[in-house]
């Protein structure tokens, strides 16, 4: 059998399983409300555009000046070439948004976290990971093991004596990492932050927090995890996306001391090897992180929306993961019947999606909402009925 045919033989299971995700193609910007091919305005409640800043004017014609003033990119990797001085702007107000000395950006969130262990772990070092942690994390920390011979292991989701323990068990690593995610973005629960910090200074171990579902997100202002809990400037290293919050675009960086950007732009290879952010989206994110900064009001806004929403979604006979963040995940149990649930949203005018297996573990399929500041209260009604309708078919209420 060809490859072709095996992989067409795989297709053919999905679709019969009731598995197999379909595309949506979507006519204009994000936002609350999108119009998709076919069926004309839709809600979106599965998009990472949290502040509404996915089309915000002042964002899109920061591209747009971008564009016109350095061209499209690079050409190259940045050492080789030369770095657009919109590069410095926008990572000296990464630094300053998150807390930290220093940050460097990367074309994606992935590609930071890809970069990071492999770049500050060598052989000996032990590198322990939440059970949850997102697949690049994972896939960062397998990289590293492979690469440096590190020593690994996994702790159990938000466990504290698990995690001590096993880092006691490596005391004598020269260096020992701790990753977590600020929000694991399929629970929206929130990492115990203060205790991992607590327990990293009594084992001399580094704390690297992926804070891709918090920044812009968590805290008064936004500023994300470590301002939730009130210790911000305490995490050792913070890495996080240009591509949700903060303009949706894409990218991503690394925020820490600024020896550690320095030896990433010496030795991280996806820094070494891939060009640089194109400047249309450094600018437009350099935009989005300035309007947030402007406009507290914003992740107020998103709280109270979020807020709003858990309430009416219980109130309508669901029971979705307790939280406090706008990730409001509604379990189902079977993957088909998550995509079910997707496929009958959608047919009444909300765009959410449903994940199962494996991106989360058998028998715990969900419909991810993920609530905007863009939303209106109207809006968040309008979803509730469609959830409350499309429950009855689908046998969930």
């Amino acid at each position: 059998m060809s490859l072709t045919s095996e992989l067409q033989a795989e297709l053919d299971a999905l679709k019969a399983a009731g598995t197999y995700k379909r595309l949506n193609y979507i006519e204009g910007p994000q936002g609350a409300h999108v119009r998709m091919e076919g069926r004309g305005d839709v809600i979106v409640l599965s998009s990472n555009n949290y502040l509404g800043l996915a089309n915000e004017p002042s964002v899109v014609q920061a591209g747009i000046e971008a564009l016109r003033r350095y061209g499209a990119g690079t050409a190259s990797v940045r050492f080789i070439c030369g770095t657009f001085t919109v590069h410095r702007e926008l990572e000296a107000a990464i630094a300053r948004f998150v807390g930290t000395e220093a940050s460097m950006s990367y074309v994606s969130a992935w590609n930071a976290n890809e970069a990071l262990t492999p770049t500050i772990v060598r052989e000996g070092d032990f590198v322990i990971s939440d059970a949850l942690n997102h697949a690049s994390i994972i896939d960062s920390v397998r990289l590293a093991k492979a690469i440096t011979k590190c020593t690994t292991a996994v702790y159990k989701h938000a466990d504290m004596d698990d995690l001590r323990e096993k880092l006691r068990a490596n005391r004598s690593a020269p260096r020992k990492l701790i990753w977590t995610d600020g929000v694991f973005s399929m629970e929206g629960a929130i990492a115990r932050l203060p205790e991992i910090l607590q327990i990293a200074r009594e084992e001399r171990a580094v704390v690297v927090m992926d804070d891709s579902h918090a920044t812009g997100v968590l805290g008064k202002t936004g500023r994300g995890t470590a301002e939730h809990f009130g210790v911000l400037g305490e995490v050792d290293i913070i890495t996080s996306t240009l591509g949700k919050a903060l303009g949706g675009a894409a990218g991503g960086f690394i925020a820490g001391p600024a020896a550690l950007c320095d030896i990433l732009t010496q030795r991280s290879r996806p820094q070494l090897f891939s060009n640089a952010l194109p400047p249309t989206v450094a600018a437009s994110s350099l935009a989005a992180i300035q309007y947030a900064e402007a406009h507290p009001e914003l992740v107020t806004r998103l709280h109270e929306n979020a807020r709003y929403f858990r309430g009416a979604i219980q109130e309508a006979g669901f029971n979705p993961l307790p939280g406090e963040t706008p990730i409001v995940p509604i379990i189902v149990g079977e993957t088909a019947l998550a995509i079910r649930m997707s496929d009958l949203l959608l047919e009444r005018g909300v765009f959410v999606t449903g994940f199962g297996f494996p991106v989360v573990p058998k028998g715990e399929a969900r419909v991810r909402c993920q609530v905007s500041a863009a939303h209106t209260k109207d809006d968040l009604d309008a979803v509730v009925a469609a959830f409350k309708d499309a429950g009855r078919v689908a046998g969930l209420l």
